[in-house]
């Protein structure tokens, strides 16, 4: 069921994506204060920027208070890739928008490209190299609204 959710959310987000990226918004949409706690809107949303991309968090609990899930967008530039890192208490779901990359999942690897989909189970060590020239834009959705995300000892997060 929690996977069915998922899916469905996914598949309704990927036909209005706005995915991460460096570029401003033309104009922000005025959400309604009765709707502030059920609705978000990307353009007034911040974006963590990193070396090797951003994130770009479109709903979780701190941003609707109750949610069961979190939602966002990830984009890594050309070359790049995310620090090794697992979620302890969730499963993620990521649906690849454009560009290519590698994902290594749990010691393996397979190259995904734009509408392609992986489930990342809870646990499991993972991470993504862009092996494109584009910037690789992924949805990405995790079963909990309070996604929490640890670097094994070593890692930096940059």
């Amino acid at each position: 069921m929690n996977l069915l959710r998922i899916t469905l959310t996914l598949s309704c987000l990927c036909l209005a994506a706005v995915p991460a990226d460096e570029t401003e918004p033309e104009r922000a949409a005025t959400i309604p204060t009765e709707w502030s706690s059920k609705v978000t809107d990307a353009a007034q949303l911040p974006i963590e920027k990193s070396a090797w991309g951003t994130l770009q968090w479109v709903c979780n609990e701190k941003l609707m208070p109750g949610a069961a899930q979190t939602v966002g967008f990830a984009m890594i530039l050309p070359g790049k890739r995310n620090p090794v890192h697992f979620h302890p208490n969730c499963e993620e779901v990521l649906y690849v928008l454009s560009g290519q990359g590698s994902q290594s999942y749990d010691g393996r690897t397979i190259l995904m490209k734009p509408g392609m989909t992986i489930l990342i189970p809870a646990k499991v060590k993972h991470f993504m190299v862009n092996t494109g020239t584009e910037p690789l834009r992924a949805l990405i959705s995790f079963s909990s609204g309070d996604r929490q995300t640890v670097f094994p000892e070593g890692q930096t997060v940059e």
